[in-house]
């Protein structure tokens, strides 16, 4: 199989986490093509009564919430150092890109981003189990591969450069996003502007998926090729609803903006 020329050889296990990872991830972009948006962000309290959301929901400032959420993933990445210390220069590679990453993004929580709504208890916890769980997993199956046969066709350098772009252009994209929003109490969304703005609605989406992309070609397991096949079903599921959504609020909005692919899609 032509696949297998990229991959460690998966046993029974990654096999089947890798599975459930691509059906939960995947399908999560479905439900977000057909309007079943995650709530947080612009699609908080979207179909639902606000008095009802008030009466069933516990919610927490938008800030702490996304900062929250990124938190265990980082700290499964930074404590992998410590429990899997003498492993080879990819396992070494993929633990600081995942610790890089969650870091970078609560740091952007914290002092980049500019927040004015809310997220559900619930959505938040959704959202922090998916990251811990599948970091831990990506790191887990990666550990499973010491003493097999390294891959016929080493990506790890191509892995590096994805990730690289990624999130250098995932940076400076929020950096926009983070510029556009207005000062004052009511902080309105604009059409974004700058960057790759111009072709896409959400190039932010696209940087991360290089990101997750780079993860997998470091490691080079089954796993991380499917979280970041996942990954990537889901921000076009998502980006695609944001598209929608922009649409629907500004009469302005250039038809030829894309949502994540520039050009295609």
């Amino acid at each position: 199989m032509a696949l297998m020329k990229f991959l460690f050889p998966p046993s029974l296990f990654v096999t089947a986490t890798s599975l459930a990872s691509f059906t939960l991830m995947a399908s999560s972009g479905l439900s977000e093509l057909r309007g079943k948006n995650l709530e947080y962000s612009k699609f908080f309290n979207i179909g639902s009564k606000a008095s009802d959301v008030e009466k069933s929901k516990l919610k927490l400032p938008s800030r702490i919430a996304m900062a929250t959420l990124y938190t265990p993933a980082f700290l499964a990445g930074v404590s992998s150092f410590a429990i899997f210390p003498d492993e080879n220069l990819r396992f070494l590679l993929l633990k600081s890109t995942i610790s890089i990453h969650f870091f970078k993004r609560v740091l952007e929580s914290c002092f980049l981003h500019k927040y004015s709504g809310e997220m559900g208890l619930d959505t938040m916890i959704v959202i922090l189990s998916s990251y811990f769980i599948s970091s831990a997993l990506v790191i887990f199956n990666q550990h499973l591969t010491m003493g097999l046969p390294e891959p016929p066709i080493d990506l790890t350098n191509p892995g590096i450069l994805l990730f690289s772009i990624g999130i250098i252009g995932n940076f400076y994209h929020h950096y926009l996003l983070s510029k556009l929003r207005s000062q004052g109490p009511n902080k309105e969304y604009k059409i974004p502007k700058g960057g790759l703005f111009g072709f896409v609605i959400c190039p932010h989406y696209l940087f991360e998926v290089l990101v997750f992309w780079g993860f997998a070609f470091i490691s080079q397991t089954l796993f991380s090729f499917a979280y970041a096949m996942g990954t990537t079903f889901y921000l076009l599921g998502r980006s695609s609803a944001t598209r929608k959504w922009y649409l629907s609020k500004f009469e302005d909005f250039p038809m030829n903006v894309k949502a994540m692919i520039p050009f295609l899609f």
